[in-house]
């Protein structure tokens, strides 16, 4: 009776997590056109002093934004453009390239900041590359948008800023969110601490490695590649709840069931790669090349745990509610999350299929 009692909870907390991932999955379809990778990453203000007082600005931010919303750039008032401005935009962002005149008072002491971050929910990434080899980084959110300009950046602000951008991007990134759900509807108890573990290692292992350059993966496909695995544990669900429907234990004769740790640090080596495409747009700081690289990591980490646990309470909340649900109402979400991923792959293999046709 306790046995069955246990697996009866097991079923009511899979159709909380399951319902979840619906209401998810179901909002990021209406998303669809617009998410092939990270809609919503952090824009990138990026200025390099070429010489006395002189920058070259690059500003690039995603194309898709909140109705009312005007993400831009603001410099020093004493701060002129030169030259004419180059565009260059992508299926998914927008970046302008421009030059600027500060004189010289240049920008030490100025303010730079980026509006309506606040408003957009949405972070910026500011880097200055100063003409004596200084650099200063900042990570510009809703509650800090703007920044005076320091003679030097301090360690702490370097741990901060990329503390902070760790966490908005796993945060941001509905993909790695709905791989962590599936993994969450597949492995149940003290099974599923070891197999987000091994996610953990597997993906903290690529993103360092790609990040140092000591290995070189194409980004394209290594965003086709999650996609894919976010299909392969959809389908999975799906056979999963098939088998206990009929009461038989052939899910836990394929490899995932059996070792979900080993297909979890596989598949975490992939998002590793991708994650590591965040850091290759930002940099990181010479002096402090293993300060910045661990703050993120540490902030990816901290933005799954913290999405893990917001899952499980808001399954143990709704579970009086949700037990009344039928046993077929676990396949919609399977559904909902293998289309959505499905669409992913097909755009992102499209993506690279002109990659391909262009060499």
């Amino acid at each position: 009776m306790r046995r069955a009692s246990l697996a009866s909870r097991a079923r009511v907390t899979l159709a909380a997590l399951a319902t979840l991932v619906a209401l998810l999955a179901t909002a990021a379809t209406l998303l669809a056109r617009e998410a092939a990778a990270h809609p919503l990453a952090p824009s990138l203000l990026g200025l390099r002093e070429t010489q006395a007082g002189t920058f070259a600005v690059r500003w690039k931010t995603s194309a898709l934004r909140p109705t009312g919303t005007r993400i831009e750039p603001h410099l020093p008032a004493w701060c002129a453009r030169t030259g004419d401005e180059r565009a260059h935009d992508g299926p998914t962002w927008r970046e302008r390239r421009f030059t600027i005149d500060c004189g010289a008072r240049g920008l030490v002491g100025g303010e730079v900041s980026v509006s309506d971050l606040a408003e957009s929910g949405t972070v910026a990434v500011l880097r200055i590359e100063l003409a004596d080899g200084r650099v200063v980084r900042a990570l510009l959110d809703g509650a800090r948008p703007a920044l005076v300009v320091p003679e030097r950046e301090s360690r702490l602000a370097i741990a901060r800023g990329y503390l902070v951008l760790g966490v908005e991007h796993l945060l941001t990134g509905l993909d790695h969110l709905l791989f962590v759900l599936c993994l969450c509807l597949l492995v149940r108890g003290r099974t599923l601490l070891w197999t987000i573990t091994a996610f953990t290692v597997g993906h903290s292992v690529t993103l360092t490695l790609a990040t140092l350059g000591f290995v070189r993966f194409p980004q394209a496909v290594a965003e086709a590649a999650i996609a894919l695995s976010i299909v392969l544990l959809a389908a999975e669900i799906l056979r999963d709840d098939a088998a206990a429907r009929e009461a038989t234990s052939s899910a836990r004769t394929s490899w995932i069931r059996r070792r979900p740790w080993s297909v979890a640090f596989a598949f975490g080596l992939l998002h590793g790669l991708g994650f590591a495409g965040a850091l290759s747009e930002t940099g990181l700081p010479d002096a402090d090349v293993p300060l910045a690289l661990l703050s993120f990591n540490l902030g990816i980490e901290l933005g799954q745990l913290a999405f893990v646990a917001a899952l499980l309470v808001v399954a143990a909340t709704l579970r009086p509610w949700l037990v009344r649900l039928p046993s077929t109402a676990l396949r919609i979400p399977a559904y909902a999350v293998g289309t959505l991923g499905a669409y992913w792959l097909v755009a992102r293999s499209e993506t690279l299929l002109g990659m391909v046709l262009r060499i």
